[in-house]
C-alpha cells in the first residue's frame, strides 16, 4: 500500500508549515459525506499519532489512518494552479466514480 505526493505538492506543505512554525506533515483521510459517499479530509499535522500509517515523500510525511487506508492505497496527491485557481488535487486510481461538484467520490 502507498499514498504518494508530488514535488510541487510537498513544496507547497514545507512552505506553509515553515509559515506556521509547526508540523510534522498533512493528515490524509476520507469520511462519509456527498451524494456519492465519500469526501477527502486533508489537514496540516503538528504530531504523528501512534495509530497513523506514515509515508514520505520529497521530505514531507503523509499520515493516515487505518480506516481510511483501503480508500487511499495508491492515491496521489498534488498541488496545483487552474487559472485564478489553486490547491490541492487527488489522483486516486480506486476512484469509480464523482458527484457532478467534485467534492466526493465512490470506489
Amino acid at each position: 500500500m502507498s499514498v504518494t505526493l508530488t514535488e510541487a505538492a510537498a513544496r507547497h506543505v514545507k512552505r506553509y508549515i515553515a509559515k506556521r512554525g509547526k508540523g510534522v506533515g498533512v493528515r490524509l483521510g476520507v469520511k462519509t459525506t456527498g451524494c456519492s459517499g465519500l469526501a477527502y479530509k486533508l489537514e496540516y499535522a503538528d504530531y504523528v499519532a501512534p495509530e497513523d500509517v506514515v509515508f514520505e515523500g520529497h521530505e514531507v510525511k503523509i499520515l493516515i489512518d487505518p480506516k481510511s487506508l483501503p480508500y487511499l492505497d495508491g492515491t496521489e496527491l498534488d498541488f496545483v494552479r487552474e487559472g485564478l485557481n489553486e490547491g490541492f488535487k487527488f489522483r486516486n486510481p480506486r476512484e469509480k466514480d464523482k458527484c457532478g461538484c467534485g467534492e466526493s467520490f465512490r470506489v
